[in-house]
């Protein structure tokens, strides 16, 4: 969701500045606009530079944390259960200056689910960035990692850049292109 909100910080949190991906320490008192909160992380604007504050501190922006995917159902979980649950968890992922998730971004090459042990699944992803040079990029991977491992079932993620192919336009989703008037 698009916002143009002002908070006051409510504690020091970490943030990481848009588009460099470098960590820093935003201080209580601060005022912030919030720009963005989508999958459960916010963009903000303070002093004229964008930052990505992750949803585990929401409650520095006044914000309620979300509570982590809960399943429906009881017993084993089979693998195509497992990966829909992984696609669904990468479509929270979002990049801090496009309002699109990573999936429709056409940003995440590959899932593979793998059976460990009975309810237990390890999981490997494939994803690119829309720019190598990003530096966003180990900030994008760190959250699909640990929105993976919130999964009940999934007790090893290993979540690679790669940058062949390299990403155009071209893999976006009709939804995605649609959202961003490109269409």
């Amino acid at each position: 969701m698009n916002l143009n909100e002002s908070v006051t910080l409510t504690r020091d949190v970490e943030a990481a500045i848009v588009p460099a991906g470098t960590r820093v320490k935003l201080m209580k008192g601060e005022t912030a606009h919030i720009t963005q909160s989508l999958g459960g992380s916010y963009t903000v604007i303070l002093n004229g530079n964008l930052f990505r504050i992750d949803g585990q501190d929401a409650d520095a922006l006044g914000r309620e944390v979300q509570a982590g995917p809960a399943r429906s159902g009881s017993g084993a979980y089979t693998r195509e259960e497992v990966e829909k649950l992984v696609w669904d968890q990468l479509k929270t992922c979002y990049d801090p200056e496009i309002p699109v998730n990573i999936v429709d971004l056409g940003l995440v090459y590959d899932c593979v689910v793998e059976p460990l042990a009975e309810n237990s699944f390890k999981v490997c992803v494939k994803m690119t960035l829309t720019a190598p040079g990003c530096g966003m990029g180990p900030v994008l991977q760190q959250d699909a990692q640990n929105k993976i491992l919130c999964l009940e079932p999934v007790d090893d993620v290993s979540v690679e850049l790669v940058w062949d192919p390299p990403w155009n336009q071209s893999m976006l989703t009709e939804a995605a292109k649609l959202q961003l008037g490109l269409m």
